[in-house]
């Protein structure tokens, strides 16, 4: 169980930060670059955890300001209070599930075939998704997150618990749950972004816990590698999507899905792809 090179470290690191806060599974490709480029098993599983803990401190830094008035005005603003209660309301279906059903879902589901699948899957739901918001436009009655109910942040709570099938996407599931709910696309990637705080971070925690002893000082120059690839293509690709939000849907992430999972399908059918 050796480290990855510097260079596949960089790699994954970069797919990470770039797709895991873009509805197109970050879980889904690391599956599949970690198949193409031979580094799969349980010392890949850590290192996933150690570049999403990059990717999570990208969000960190981007809403620093948010995030530290909440901090100072919790206990005493309504706005602090009702924020985190969200979050936490938000968190819970997810982790509750991935607790019970996460060891069956990781031996019989993280495949590059089955993520495949999810992503298809995945992508017809974004592509209907959109045409109801345009269609039906006044079916927004959120564009803010400070005007969510604590029955909104569970309904999106639901939504995100589908991303445990990998391929689904984290991220997708919440954006476009979030739309599904009444949110606007803005708000609703604005509260994703906020969501993979406290999840991504209790998934860090937890796996780092239960494989500690996979870990070893040789791990440190490739594991760091990863961790500031994560976090430097995370800050990246959450400025810019945040402005792309403000002005297109997700209908090219859609048929995205679609390409990548049918191109996963046919190389495996035919054999061009043994994938692992």
């Amino acid at each position: 169980m050796d480290p990855p090179s510097l260079l596949v470290a960089l790699v994954l690191g970069i797919v990470e930060g770039l797709t895991e806060f873009l509805p197109i599974s970050s879980t889904g490709h690391l599956i599949v670059a970690g198949s193409l480029l031979g580094y799969t098993g349980e010392k890949a599983k850590v290192f996933e955890i150690v570049i999403q803990a990059g990717a999570i401190l990208a969000i960190c830094w981007e809403f620093r300001v948010r995030l530290l008035a909440v901090a100072c005005g919790l206990f005493r603003e309504p706005r602090a209070n009702r924020f985190v209660l969200n979050l936490v309301i938000a968190f819970v279906p997810a982790a509750a599930l991935g607790l019970l059903f996460g060891r069956i879902i990781k031996g019989f589901l993280f495949a590059p075939v089955p993520v495949a699948m999810a992503f298809v899957a995945g992508a017809f739901v974004i592509l209907w998704a959109e045409r109801r918001q345009r269609l039906n436009p006044q079916s927004v009655r959120i564009d803010d997150i400070d005007a969510m109910h604590w029955t909104d942040a569970l309904k999106i709570g639901c939504a995100q618990a589908f991303a445990l099938i990998p391929g689904t996407s984290r991220s997708g599931a919440t954006i476009i749950g979030g739309m599904l709910f009444g949110l606007s696309r803005r708000a609703a990637t604005e509260f994703s972004f906020f969501l993979a705080i406290p999840t991504l971070l209790a998934a860090c925690i937890y796996e780092t816990v239960k494989n500690r002893h996979l870990l070893s000082a040789a791990d440190l120059p490739s594991f760091g590698v990863g961790f500031a690839a994560a976090f430097v293509s995370a800050f990246l690709c959450v400025r810019w999507l945040l402005r792309y939000v403000s002005h297109h849907d997700f209908t090219p992430f859609a048929w995205y899905r679609i390409a990548f999972g049918a191109l996963i399908l046919v190389t495996a059918w035919t054999g061009i792809v043994t994938w692992a």
